[in-house]
């Protein structure tokens, strides 16, 4: 096989054309054989190896700068730059990342995992490049999706004024920007990707620039030209920024990619090159519903995948949601282009009308509930918590500061698993909790979840976020009581505290100790803003031990606020355990995985308390 006697991207430089199409079909074989055994991002991935090697042909990511928008489509580069053989650890504790990651190899430029972002990271190295004098290319990759991002529109405002020599490639495979129309654009489209195009090009510059009034004779030429092609070119957006714009070029096209790719280079400006691709191309269930092969699992890759009905929260809080709107008809969905990973596939089809997709934009999705808010609708935006962090200013600004009723339904709090860091949501204890007028309450069932959504929508006045994990909910599928804390168990010995689906591993670790012969009291926390913290406060004074156990960072954690509450009140507790994610980013794995190596398993929680106990605790 081809791919076998693939070690580096060197190893592509001299394949000729038959075996660069072979090279590629064989890439597909391998990304659907792999992904099919371990889960990942195969859709977007299969859309992308042509252009990949198209990329590897014309540049050497060891030195050349290649920074990815999202990375989700980085799986050939990483099997040209060396990791092949390392593709069944992907996504998983210990093996290499479902994004780029510098500290896996020299050729990951920066680390990948959310949108819109890569004009501005690659402009930056550009700079860097140009002031301390050295010399290399530098290249964004971004996909039509990450574009519904404002951020990648400062990058490229900014990136076509700076004149720095870069190379933006937009992989377009969905969203047209404003379409081309007819023969003429398509024989515009050749003739712009043709080698003698932009010798001719180059040649015509140079020559007027030694010419008197050569330079004024040609701004005024291309002042005609772009008028001209104005009336015939609808793709010039790029260009009014300030880019030279070359495409659109088929991307499953190496040769023309790499001719392409070449001149940019050339041309040492900022360049846009725009690539139409096939999302799923080369895998017929892929290239039929490419956004069902976007993110997978495990599947069987001769069936595809079954498709089967979610039992997770997502699905609940769609349900939810369902029913308060039929309820209400101020009540409506807003989500960041996370329609079905966030539930609201159902809300969209029997609510289309109160059902908003803004694309992958948090901060306008925050701003604009904060306006429906304003005058009167009740907006819930579903948004991932690692997503939510890009709609912070707006959340103090445009929310907060006027307490006005935005419900957060923030999903995939806490530990995610296999797509680690990028997308563990355990920063949202810490930036949710300290803003004045928010509400933030913590469901660990289905339940409880519908009954606080409820809440948070027809009752609760001011802002209120409601946090939940990705996943199902465990063996606790216990009711909301309306309490802001509820204790499941008595005890004398010590004092656990959690919140959300951790309630599982803590009830399990209760088990226990009770047969140690430890007596320990379980809180379970509703309410984490504004905090209730007498309940705890009550319970730490009989039993004079505390353990906290959540999954998020630790400074700004539940934990470290109730240890703040205890101060304030006098209490001092003769032994303190907080058990988190402590002040390292977490790596991919499975949650269980991670939670075991975090102690934030029922097994490790035991160990623990006993720690604690036996007076062997730190305080």
């Amino acid at each position: 096989m081809l791919l076998d006697t693939i070690r580096s991207p060197e190893d592509l430089k001299n394949l000729d054309k038959g075996q660069l199409e072979q090279l590629c079909g064989e890439l597909r074989t391998f990304l659907v054989d792999s992904v099919s055994r371990t889960g990942g991002h195969l859709a977007s991935n299969l859309g992308a190896v042509e252009l990949t090697v198209a990329i590897h042909r014309v540049f050497d990511t060891g030195r050349d700068r290649l920074v990815f928008d999202v990375g989700h489509q980085c799986y050939v580069h990483k099997i040209l730059t060396g990791r092949k053989d390392q593709f069944n650890t992907l996504r998983q504790l210990g093996g290499i990342a479902g994004f780029p990651k510098p500290l896996e190899s020299v050729h990951d430029a920066f680390v990948a995992g959310h949108a819109s972002n890569s004009v501005s990271v690659a402009l930056g190295m550009a700079r860097a490049r140009t002031r301390l004098g050295e010399d290399y290319a530098v290249l964004a990759l971004i996909g039509d999706g990450a574009l519904t991002g404002g951020l990648s529109y400062e990058g490229l405002n900014d990136a076509g004024a700076s004149n720095e020599p870069l190379i933006v490639i937009l992989n377009d495979n969905g969203m047209s920007i404003n379409p081309n129309v007819g023969g003429v654009s398509s024989h515009l489209a050749y003739i712009r990707t043709r080698a003698s195009y932009y010798r001719f090009k180059k040649h015509y510059r140079e020559t007027l620039a030694r010419l008197p009034g050569g330079r004024r004779l040609y701004r005024f030429n291309h002042r005609i030209k772009t008028a001209l092609k104005k009336m015939f070119w609808p793709c010039t957006m790029f260009e009014d920024m300030g880019f030279t714009y070359l495409g659109p070029v088929d991307g499953h096209n190496v040769e023309q990619l790499c001719h392409t790719l070449r001149w940019a280079r050339e041309l040492s400006c900022p360049v846009l090159i725009h690539v139409k691709t096939q999302k799923g191309k080369g895998y017929a269930p892929a290239e039929r519903t490419p956004d069902a092969y976007h993110g997978v699992g495990p599947f069987d890759k001769e069936k595809g995948i079954s498709p089967a009905a979610a039992n997770d929260f997502s699905a609940a809080f769609g349900r939810a949601m369902e029913k308060l709107a039929a309820e209400d008809g101020r009540v409506c969905a807003i989500t960041a282009a996370m329609e079905s990973g966030t539930g609201l596939v159902d809300f969209a089809r029997y609510h289309p009308d109160r059902f908003f997709d803004v694309g992958i934009a948090e901060g306008h999705a925050v701003s604009m509930a904060g306006g429906m808010a304003k005058q009167g609708m009740i907006p819930v935006f579903a948004v991932y918590s690692s997503f939510l962090q890009r709609g912070y200013d707006m959340l103090l600004h445009d929310v907060a500061l006027q307490n006005l009723h935005v419900v957060l339904a923030v999903d995939r709090a806490g530990l995610v698993g296999a797509d680690g860091a990028t997308h563990h949501g355990v920063a949202d204890i810490a930036f949710l909790s300290p803003i004045p007028n928010f509400t933030v309450l913590a469901p660990g069932s289905f339940a409880e979840l519908e009954d606080m959504l409820r809440q948070a929508v027809l009752y609760t006045e001011g802002p209120v976020a409601v946090r939940y994990p990705r996943g199902g909910q465990g063996a606790y599928k216990e009711p909301w009581n309306c309490e802001d804390s509820l204790r499941l168990k008595k005890g004398t010995d010590v004092t656990i505290v959690t919140y959300g689906t951790l309630i599982n591993e803590v009830l399990e670790a209760c088990r226990l100790l009770e047969a140690a012969g430890i007596q320990a009291e379980i809180l379970k926390l509703n309410t984490l803003a504004p905090l209730v913290a007498e309940p705890v406060i009550w319970s730490v004074q009989k039993t004079g031990k505390l353990v906290v156990v959540e999954d998020c960072f630790a400074v700004g954690s539940i934990g470290q606020q109730l240890c703040a509450a205890l101060a304030r009140s006098g209490v001092a507790p003769r032994a303190v355990r907080l058990l988190n994610c402590g002040d390292s980013f977490v790596p991919q794995g499975t949650v269980a995985q991670l939670r075991q190596a975090l102690k934030l398993d029922g097994q490790g929680i035991y160990e623990t308390v006993c720690e604690v106990c036996n007076g062997q605790s730190e305080t």
